[in-house]
């Protein structure tokens, strides 16, 4: 891919004192391989590659990126020396540096915590080969403890690449924690230890993990989250017997981590049953011109409100929802763009007050997450360039206000279609011009001439066509709404350029980005 992508790539290779040289031009060699003299000194390949400015165009790499990139490489393989040179001077980064950590991820979990206090004095880690028990290539690596000065994390990698929405082999470790603390509960007599769930566990807890695993399947092209079944067998399997050692083994840590998470699991069901008590009469006592209409479980778990633009959209989903799990919140047009709006315009917004109301949350720094009345909020606007502005919008404002609401997983995007196509008994919903396109040419299986209906707004569609396409679980898109694992501060730039104040950002972003685009919604 890099050779592809490049408008000159180099390999040299140092080998039985000799240096060997092959040169590229966009994936094509421009010759063979040439010895070009002696290297008495030099061993291994060397890969020099400049990015193709055609498609790229003046773009730089990012020291600080690279250097995190290098020093977590040299956490995932123990033991390696990495040296790390730049002639970049970004004011971040140093010219020169060398990572070696013999320790692994126990090494990288004490750099992260730093001085934070935790409950064992020793991290839980270790490194265990697939082949001693199931006789299968690969091994896992863990490093995990708890804390009460920070907020938990998990870091998951397979084969070196970062899976920050987690996957099998996350679920696996956390399967072998939350079974052997359980376990160990039972062990000492503590009964309360049978409350404990994994969201008690990841709260407080700071883990690292990394598998290899022969031909990983990952979920999408970004492989963000891995997807191979037999990884949550082989880690869970692998890490348990090791955790329920390690308690046996220092019963003091053991002890302390036991309490910390059964005081965490006594909080989350006391406020859940606050929550429950407040649901029963929450209806009563807002009053919300936004119109809310509410659900009726009385439990957070598994419900969802549907944030909608106009009355007449509203009407349609009120139809189509279930009233049990399935509330809605119509706005009046576009709220307010809240980057860089004074506190007391936010105050004053009605948009904002009645969003706020129904979530049963408050602003900024006073958010908390365990307050949302709601397990999904989801933004569910027009398939045109106006919803999709709003749906900008509401995104900003969560970013901004509510950011922890994101990063729990708990704002999501639907995906109303753009088109109804019916062919005599058969009927068919494509989200784009596109997909229409293809499936006009396909056909759809029906009889005579296929009818094309375009979807203008959510309104036009009854609630039939609204509860199959959009709303039920059952059948229904969704997009949840991620923060990738970016630099610190990255994603808030981007956010910055494009809805803040300055124009003239958004016009540089444009003429940077311009190109890329290949249809226009105007």
């Amino acid at each position: 891919m890099v050779n592809a992508l490049s408008d000159l790539m180099v390999v040299q290779v140092a080998r039985n004192r000799e240096l060997y040289e092959q040169r590229f031009s966009r994936g094509i060699p421009q010759g063979p391989v040439a010895k070009i003299g002696a290297a008495p000194n030099r061993r291994g390949t060397t890969v020099t590659f400049h990015a193709d400015e055609e498609i790229f165009g003046h773009h730089r790499f990012k020291p600080a990126r690279l250097l995190k990139m290098v020093r977590s490489k040299a956490y995932l393989f123990s033991g390696v020396e990495i040296r790390w040179k730049t002639e970049i001077d970004d004011g971040e980064t140093p010219k020169e540096a060398t990572f070696h950590f013999p320790g692994g991820l126990a090494d990288y979990l004490a750099e992260t915590l730093g001085k934070s206090s935790t409950y064992a004095d020793k991290p839980f880690a270790g490194t265990v080969e697939f082949r001693e028990k199931f006789n299968v290539p690969g091994k896992v690596e863990w490093a995990v403890n708890w804390t009460p000065s920070r907020d938990g994390f998990t870091q998951s990698y397979c084969n070196t690449v970062p899976t920050p929405e987690g996957g099998t082999h996350e679920a696996g470790f956390w399967a072998a924690i939350l079974k052997g603390i359980r376990a160990y509960g039972d062990l000492v007599n503590n009964k309360k230890a049978g409350q404990i769930t994994r969201e008690d566990l990841m709260t407080g807890g700071c883990a690292l993990v990394s598998c290899f695993i022969a031909e990983p399947e990952f979920v999408g092209q970004t492989k963000d989250r891995l997807a191979t079944t037999e990884a949550q067998r082989l880690v869970e399997n692998s890490v348990r017997d090791h955790f329920d050692n390690w308690l046996a083994s220092d019963t003091k840590s053991a002890g302390a981590i036991l309490d910390f998470l059964i005081l965490r699991a006594e909080e989350r069901l006391r406020r859940r049953q606050e929550k429950e008590t407040a649901r029963k009469t929450a209806t009563k006592k807002l009053r919300l011109p936004g119109k809310l209409v509410d659900c009726s479980a009385v439990n957070r778990s598994g419900t969802e409100l549907f944030i909608v633009e106009g009355d007449s959209a509203g009407g349609s989903a009120k139809m189509a929802r279930d009233r049990k799990t399935q509330a809605l919140l119509p706005l009046r047009g576009k709220i307010l763009n809240v980057l860089g709006a004074a506190s007391s315009k936010l105050g004053s917004n009605q948009e904002i007050n009645d969003l706020t109301q129904a979530l049963g949350v408050s602003l900024g720094s006073k958010f908390n997450v365990d307050d949302l009345r709601y397990d999904k909020i989801i933004i569910m606007t027009d398939a045109d360039v106006d919803g999709a502005h709003i749906a900008a919008l509401l995104m900003t404002f969560f970013f901004s206000q509510m950011r922890p609401m994101i990063d729990h997983g708990h704002l999501y995007l639907a995906c109303p279609p753009l088109y109804r196509l019916t062919q005599g008994a058969k009927r068919l919903y494509v989200a784009d011009d596109a997909e229409k396109d293809r499936m006009m040419a396909k056909g759809l299986g029906g009889k005579g001439k296929i009818d094309v209906q375009r979807f203008k707004g959510l309104g036009e569609m009854d609630a039939k066509d609204l509860k199959e396409t959009t709303m039920d679980p059952g059948s229904r898109k969704l997009i949840r709404v991620s923060i990738s694992d970016d630099e610190p501060g990255e994603t808030a730039d981007l956010v910055e350029r494009l809805m803040g104040k300055k124009p003239e950002l958004r016009f540089q972003y444009i003429q940077e980005n311009a190109r890329f685009v290949e249809e226009l919604d105007v």
